[in-house]
């Protein structure tokens, strides 16, 4: 018995099971890496607006993690702690990094690891 072309067009049952399964996968996890990426996105930015500080050539290293918090706690960052971020600070040259990463849970034993890595420099290393 054959079947003509004009019987065999479609998808099955179970291919479109599949399709929808690996569709939803790849939305869960959309949803639980996206939040990772804006808040760093929000780290970015708060680096940035310590870097175009006007003063910030002559503020201390507490001044600049203070004004780094700040900008976090407005910004409501989570997951950055006091320890990843260094500052270096001499006379002429001021450097801050911002060192971290996010393990996320997907799925029972599955989980996504994330990690970022932010810097400026300022000024002259002698």
């Amino acid at each position: 018995m054959t079947y003509s072309a004009k019987n065999q067009r479609g998808l099955t049952l179970i291919t479109i099971v599949f399709l929808l399964a690996v569709a939803g996968f790849f939305v869960m996890l959309g949803l639980k890496i996206g939040p990772i990426y804006m808040n760093h996105s929000k780290v970015v930015n708060a680096l940035a607006a310590v870097e175009a500080m006007p003063d910030i050539r002559t503020m201390s290293k507490h001044e600049i993690q203070i004004s780094l918090n700040k900008r976090f706690d407005m910004n409501y960052v989570t997951k950055v702690r006091g320890d990843d971020i260094t500052i270096v600070k001499q006379e002429h040259y001021t450097k801050v990094e911002i060192e971290y990463e996010r393990v996320e849970p997907i799925m029972g034993n599955l989980s996504v690891l994330v990690e970022f890595y932010e810097i400026f420099e300022l000024g002259d290393l002698e």
